[in-house]
């Protein structure tokens, strides 16, 4: 699933790596309401995430330049697919920049993922205007 605006965003897009679809559906709007970005890539799951970025790692104008990486999903949770995307090629974790949008306040969470080298920042859930405005990779 993917929505589009215009051309005049921050970042041309995102991926959203999230199971709930609230979430996802809130968060799309917000991404693209405030311009962050001009195309919004849904995956509900860490492995049609890894999917979608194997697919086009020879194409980078179609990566995204934002991840943002739920922790807590059923099958494969974000550390897995922090795992993961070790592997990846240099073209992907060069374009894509991995921003955890969690609602764990686990400060073992929090930690792992702040000190995982893939990882740009970590964010509380809900994402607001703010977090957004704040973010430049």
């Amino acid at each position: 699933m993917s929505k589009k605006e215009d051309d005049s965003s921050k970042y041309p897009r995102v991926l959203l790596v999230d199971d709930n679809e609230i979430d996802n559906f809130i968060n799309e709007r917000m991404i693209l309401s405030t311009k962050f970005a001009g195309e919004v890539i849904v995956k509900n799951s860490a492995d049609t995430a890894m999917s979608f970025l194997k697919q086009h790692e020879g194409d980078e104008t179609n990566l995204p330049d934002v991840i943002f990486l739920d922790l807590n999903m059923p099958v494969k949770d974000g550390f897995a697919f922090l795992e993961e995307y070790d592997a990846v090629t240099d073209t992907i974790k060069n374009k894509c920049k991995v921003i955890v949008l969690s609602s764990s306040i686990s400060p073992e969470d929090i930690n792992k993922a702040s000190t995982n080298p893939y990882v740009f920042k970590y964010i509380n859930k809900p994402l607001s205007e703010k977090y957004l405005d704040a973010i430049n990779v």
